[in-house]
């Protein structure tokens, strides 16, 4: 009896009708389903973006609003190149340098600038350009004068632009120097011949090759190759030359690439004192006072940098699984 009553409570499914195609309207039902679900995809992802501009004007406008420096007193402009000197590096290059020396020396209220300064080099071609206008800014500003300080390194490219500098501090385990120019690269020839690797390169113009790692290197190459080293190295003799004078001692490893210690670099003329960018300020330049020119990413530099990212991986998760979805 209880059997009987179970089965006659259990729900029915409808028989189904001969000639309806109940398939083809399962397709379509499944289809408008995922069509839905693709939709409110989209749907969320531009309400994200539609947060993140909103987020990024906000950050734009206190940007402008409190990113500004101080009214301007008497103080000691602050500048930091840290890391590889590099055209596409944020904290040294170019781009980010220049404006900040621009600004520090045409500030009414700066007294000197220091250069904090923390680098193993990079290219020489931004030294140079960073040396050359240091020694622009410091004619055009005679009345002030422009520090250097090294904390871990100063080395190869960052001496370079350490060398325009009025004086130059360090502590006494920064590591000084490296006043000299590389060009490393591999090669594979041999790897390739014992692979049974043939090298299909077709090049208009006897030298456009040059350099090719999968090819072995003529002398001619290496001696064109050498001399440009040379050119640039002495590029940078002369920019230390110039920007240290006399207070370089005579030696013949100073220009050999080697590097020292701080104590030691007092003693080759290449840096003058002990000294802190504190020190500097409060001792040399009297102004206690460090106003921080440095370029640096905004609040909507960053926020912008992290929209990009995750959306362009949130669209590519989306589109993929658009794409792939079955039909």
């Amino acid at each position: 009896m209880d059997d009987q009553n179970t089965q006659a409570n259990e729900p029915t499914q409808p028989a189904r009708q001969p000639g309806v195609p109940y398939e083809a309207l399962e397709k379509l039902a499944q289809g408008m389903l995922e069509e839905q679900r693709a939709n409110r995809r989209w749907r969320n992802l531009f309400r994200v973006a539609s947060l993140v501009i909103a987020l990024f004007a906000i950050g734009a406008a206190l940007d402008m609003k409190w990113g500004g420096k101080p009214p301007s007193t008497r103080h000691s402009a602050l500048i930091e190149i840290t890391g590889e000197i590099d055209a596409e590096s944020s904290t040294a290059s170019v781009d980010t340098v220049l404006p900040a020396l621009q600004d520090a020396f045409a500030d009414a209220g700066s007294v000197g600038v220091v250069l904090r300064m923390n680098s193993p080099g990079g290219s020489p071609v931004q030294s140079a350009i960073i040396n050359d206008e240091i020694r622009r800014l410091r004619a055009l500003h005679p009345s002030k004068p422009l520090y250097v300080v090294v904390e871990d390194m100063c080395a190869s490219g960052c001496y370079y632009i350490a060398a325009a500098a009025d004086k130059i501090y360090v502590s006494r385990g920064s590591i000084v120097g490296s006043i000299g120019v590389l060009m490393s690269s591999f090669g594979f020839t041999g790897l390739m011949d014992k692979l049974g690797i043939e090298r299909r390169l077709m090049t208009a113009g006897e030298n456009k090759a040059m350099m090719d790692p999968f090819q072995p290197q003529s002398a001619g190459h290496r001696a064109f190759t050498q001399s440009m080293l040379d050119e640039i190295h002495q590029q940078f003799i002369a920019a230390v030359k110039t920007g240290r004078g006399k207070r370089l001692k005579p030696s013949p490893e100073i220009f050999s690439g080697l590097f020292w210690t701080g104590s030691k670099a007092i003693d080759l003329g290449l840096a003058d004192a002990l000294g802190t960018v504190d020190s500097v300020a409060r001792d040399v330049l009297k102004a206690d006072d460090l106003i921080d020119y440095t370029v640096r990413e905004g609040l909507s530099d960053r926020v912008l940098k992290k929209f990009g990212a995750a959306v362009g991986e949130s669209m590519a998760k989306t589109l993929a699984a658009d794409w792939f979805r079955p039909r």
